[in-house]
C-alpha cells in the first residue's frame, strides 16, 4: 500500500495596489519552489502525494481525496487564528496531519498570549503591552528602548528597523503605524540587548533540540537597527547576495547551551508544540535566554542560500533536505500509530 499524502500550503505572490494591502502581507506563504521540493522529499521516501492549496476550496477536495495523512505547511488565509484553520478542517474530516495542534497554533500567533502562557509556567520572556490605539498610557514597568511588533503575524512581517523605539514620539508613531497598517492591535516589548539564537525542535515526547542557530546581527549593514527586521530576512539577505548572518551551530559556553536547550524544550511542551517547532530567543542584559516568538509552522525553505533557519539547523545536524521532511513526517505517523505505512524509512533520520 501507498501511502497517501496531501500536502497543504499557501502560494506567495505578489501584493497588487489595487488590494490596498501592506508589501510584506503575503510574505508568510511559501514560493512554489519550496512546496515542489517538499512533494518531492515525500515522493523520494515512497508517497503518493497531492498538493493542496489552502484556499476556500481545500475543504471539498480534502474530504473528496480523504489522504492518510497531510503534510501541512499552510499559514492560512485571513483572521487571527489563520493558522488553525487547516488543522480545524482535518481535525473535523478526521484526517491526519503533521504539526500542531489548533490551539497551539493559535496561541502561538498571538504573541501576547504566548508570553502569558510562557509567563504561568516559569519561562522567561519579555515584559510587554499590547496597544488597540496609540494614545494608550505606556505602562510603568517599560522602560525604553522598547520594540514595536504586530501583534499576530510572523516571518518579521510588520517589524521594520524603525521598530526599534527609544522614546515616546517614536513609539507612538510605529504603534500608529502598526495599528494601521496591519488592522490589528501593536504588543510593545521590553528590548533584549544581548544575543539573538533560534532553536529548531523535531520530536513529541522527547523532542530532539537541533544545533542552536545564532544571527549575528553585527553583520547587518551598519545604520540598521540590531534586530531581525523585515529589512534583514527579506530585503538586505537574499539568495543572490546573502549576508552571512547565520552562525550554525552558535559559537557558546556549554551552560548558556544547556539553558537554552532546557527552555526550548519547556516551551515545547508547555504550548503542546508537536513534530516540528522553532523558537526564538534573546538574551536580556542580565545574559539570561527569553523566549521572545515560538514559531509552530517554521519556514522549510530548501535553498541553503534562502537562510532558513529550521533546514540550516537540520543541515548542522546532518540531514539531508529529504532526510528532514521524512523525519517530520514520520513523527506525525508515529503519534497516530500509522508508521507501519510508510516506505521511506531509511530517510527517518531522528526514528
Amino acid at each position: 500500500m501507498t501511502l497517501k499524502v496531501g500536502l497543504t500550503y499557501n502560494l506567495r505572490r505578489e501584493v497588487k495596489a489595487s488590494e490596498g494591502l501592506p508589501e510584506d502581507f503575503y510574505i508568510e506563504f511559501d514560493e512554489e519552489s519550496t512546496v515542489n521540493a517538499i512533494a518531492s522529499a515525500l515522493r523520494r521516501g515512497g508517497c503518493r502525494v497531492t498538493k493542496i492549496e489552502a484556499d476556500e476550496r481545500a475543504y471539498y477536495r480534502l474530504r473528496r481525496l480523504k489522504p492518510d495523512i497531510v503534510f501541512n505547511i499552510a499559514e492560512g488565509l485571513r483572521g487571527e487564528s489563520r493558522e488553525s484553520h487547516v488543522p480545524v478542517i482535518l481535525e473535523m474530516l478526521g484526517i491526519p496531519y503533521t504539526g500542531s495542534g489548533p490551539a497551539t497554533l493559535a496561541i502561538c500567533l498571538d504573541k501576547a498570549l504566548t508570553h502569558v502562557v510562557l509567563s504561568a509556567h516559569g519561562i522567561p520572556s519579555p515584559k510587554f503591552q499590547v496597544f488597540r490605539r496609540a494614545d494608550e498610557e505606556l505602562n510603568g514597568n517599560l522602560d525604553f528602548p522598547l520594540i514595536v511588533k504586530p501583534l499576530a503575524e510572523g516571518s518579521s512581517k510588520g517589524i521594520r528597523s524603525s521598530s526599534l523605539v527609544r522614546d515616546e514620539n517614536s513609539l507612538r508613531r510605529q504603534v500608529s503605524w502598526v495599528i494601521k497598517t496591519y488592522n490589528q492591535p501593536a504588543i510593545v516589548e521590553e528590548f533584549m540587548p544581548g544575543r539573538e539564537f533560534t532553536v529548531g525542535l523535531i520530536g513529541n515526547e522527547e523532542p530532539v533540540v537541533l544545533p542552536i542557530v545564532e544571527i549575528e546581527l553585527d553583520k547587518l549593514p551598519s545604520q540598521a537597527s540590531p534586530i531581525y527586521s523585515y529589512e534583514a530576512k527579506w530585503i538586505w539577505d537574499t539568495p543572490e547576495k546573502p549576508l552571512e548572518i547565520f552562525r550554525c551551530p552558535a559559537s557558546i559556553p556549554k551552560n548558556l547551551e544547556d539553558e537554552i536547550k532546557e527552555i526550548a524544550i519547556k516551551t515545547f511542551r508547555v504550548l503542546n508544540c508537536r513534530d516540528l517547532c522553532r523558537i526564538d530567543m534573546r538574551l536580556d542584559r542580565d545574559g539570561i535566554p527569553r523566549v521572545l516568538e515560538v514559531n509552530p509552522l517554521p519556514g522549510l525553505i530548501p535553498d541553503p542560500k534562502s537562510h532558513s533557519c529550521l533546514p540550516e539547523a537540520a543541515r548542522a545536524a546532518g540531514f539531508t533536505y529529504d532526510e528532514l521532511i521524512c523525519t517530520i513526517l514520520w513523527q506525525a505517523l508515529k503519534r497516530y500509530g500509522l508508521q507501519h505505512l510508510f516506505k521511506g524509512r531509511n530517510l527517518v533520520k531522528i526514528p
